[in-house]
């Protein structure tokens, strides 16, 4: 395994099991994003969501996707011709993988394939890591989700964010009041099914413990465009915390603490979940744009 990959783990505290995969999972994510970096990816698309968070700005929690957004819609755009590129970073620092798409049975405007990786033989490859590969399932899967929005909202800023890992190069993202407005969106119209997605009210609480303001235009264009809104709505701060509250009173806070407890170190940041929390924490979001 290559020197770099046992730099890259040092800055973790691996304790169990699922800090092992959970950090080498997020060494995949950078080294995939290099690849996409040299393969000029980033001359199309912008990174957001979750994991954009963690890598570039420190949020603490762990995210399973690479999500990306074209600057400009384009419904012929292929994931495909990037995969070469990113195998073979991967392949450099040591990682045998394989990547496929998503072959979607109804015309998706998101493209998406996954990165797959054998869990137990690359725990055994790297010797700080080799305890848990002992005890990992043969057959299990390291896997990364990436995704692309081929149809995107386009009212975002962007800006370069550099990563020194596993060297130095930069990565084209969304600036924080859009990625916020991003993550509102999820908040407030993603469809749970039979689960509550807790880590975006995880990522709801850093946006506003970080004072990070919301960018409104792009979140109302968001809205517009996937059907959720109309063009009057979401005018305002108040519109937007009159909607998170309304959102706040369906939620079963049980399921979201469920969903989000994987993902972070400390279970009890999660014992104040309630509606009333989560409805006098949103007195402090501030809006702009």
């Amino acid at each position: 395994m290559n020197p770099a990959i046992h730099e890259m783990l040092a800055k973790y505290r691996i304790i169990t099991s699922s800090d092992a995969e959970n950090a080498l999972k997020e060494v995949l994510q950078e080294i995939a994003l290099l690849g996409l970096h040299r393969a000029n990816f980033f001359e199309k698309a912008a990174f957001y969501g979750g994991t954009a968070l963690r890598i570039l700005h420190g949020l603490p929690r762990f995210s399973e996707d690479l999500d990306f957004t074209l600057f400009k819609p384009d419904r012929g755009f292929s994931l495909s011709p990037y995969f070469s590129a990113v195998k073979k970073e991967l392949s450099a620092y040591g990682f045998h993988v394989e990547i496929t798409s998503v072959n979607k049975k109804l015309k998706s405007e998101v493209e998406s394939a996954f990165i797959k990786a054998g869990t137990q033989v690359h725990l055994l490859k790297i010797d700080s890591l080799k305890a848990f590969g002992a005890n990992a399932q043969a057959g299990a899967k390291l896997q990364i989700k990436f995704e692309v929005d081929t149809e995107p909202a386009t009212g975002f800023e962007f800006e370069a964010r550099y990563l020194l890992e596993p060297t130095s190069f930069p990565v084209i993202t969304l600036k924080k009041p859009d990625l916020f407005a991003g993550k509102l969106h999820a908040l407030l119209y993603r469809r749970w099914k039979s689960r509550v997605k807790g880590r975006d009210f995880y990522d709801y609480v850093w946006y506003l413990k970080n004072r990070v303001p919301a960018r409104l235009s792009y979140l109302r264009e968001k809205a517009v465009q996937s059907g959720h809104a109309r063009p009057e709505d979401l005018q305002t701060g108040v519109q937007l915390k009159e909607a998170l509250l309304q959102r706040f009173r369906k939620v079963d806070f049980e399921q979201a603490r469920e969903d989000a407890l994987p993902f972070i170190k400390d279970p009890r940041e999660l014992e104040v979940w309630s509606p009333e929390f989560f409805s006098q924490i949103t007195e402090r979001l501030e809006v702009t744009g």
